[in-house]
């Protein structure tokens, strides 16, 4: 069963204010969290950790972004670009196919999550997630259904993870000519299932994942 939420708590386009609610509170490092991949086939799961300075005024830049979801490649590399120039730290982090099969897609991705908290060079102070929780982080976290809908910190950060797990999978169509990841991305195509009909898995496939391990079987 999917998880709901009240329509009327989702903006038109993600805003500031949870992030605007924690500040108040005296907290000024808040990293919205966010991730690319976990449902493909191929390839990493990448998670992104975006803090944006605790500066309404600045930010108002960043005003009518969106989820990356719901944008073009181009409109994201746009909001890229900014998200850059405005942000006070932001990193990456992956969790690689073999570490997926080996713990898990939902412990991967928690993976990359922590791993791109490291990666951002400055600590948070809370986290903005959406619809995942670290538990082995002490650091305080708000678990939110539709994040990526609702806050900017955490819609930014899906760009973030978005633009980098694709050009990630664009990579691996050059070692690995014939799956077609560039076009699909490692999700589950109808291009993709039939080049794996009729070349079998890659060494970067998730072998874990259902359509990929009743090939191997079969």
């Amino acid at each position: 069963m999917k998880s709901r939420i009240d329509p009327r708590l989702i903006p038109p386009a993600p805003d500031l204010a949870l992030e605007m609610s924690i500040w108040a509170a005296g907290i000024s490092s808040i990293a919205g969290i966010d991730e690319a991949g976990r449902g493909a086939l191929a390839g990493p799961v990448v998670a992104a950790a975006l803090i944006l300075p605790p500066d309404p005024p600045r930010l108002r830049e960043l005003q009518g972004m969106m989820d990356s979801k719901q944008l073009t490649p181009g409109q994201r590399m746009d909001w890229l670009e900014k998200i850059r120039r405005i942000a006070t730290a932001w990193g990456v982090g992956f969790a690689s196919h073999a570490e997926i099969d080996q713990q898990g897609i939902i412990a991967a991705t928690r993976l990359a999550a922590q791993r791109s908290l490291e990666k951002c060079g400055k600590e948070a102070e809370h986290l903005l997630l959406d619809y995942l929780f670290l538990p082995d982080n002490q650091i305080p976290q708000t678990n939110l259904i539709k994040g990526d809908e609702r806050s900017l910190s955490i819609a930014g950060a899906s760009i973030l993870a978005k633009i980098t797990r694709d050009e990630k999978l664009v990579a691996l169509d050059a070692d690995f000519p014939g799956y077609q990841f560039a076009r699909h991305k490692g999700y589950a195509t109808s291009q993709h299932l039939a080049a794996l009909d009729e070349r079998g898995p890659s060494p970067v496939h998730r072998c874990s994942f259902a359509p990929v391990r009743e090939r191997l079987q079969s």
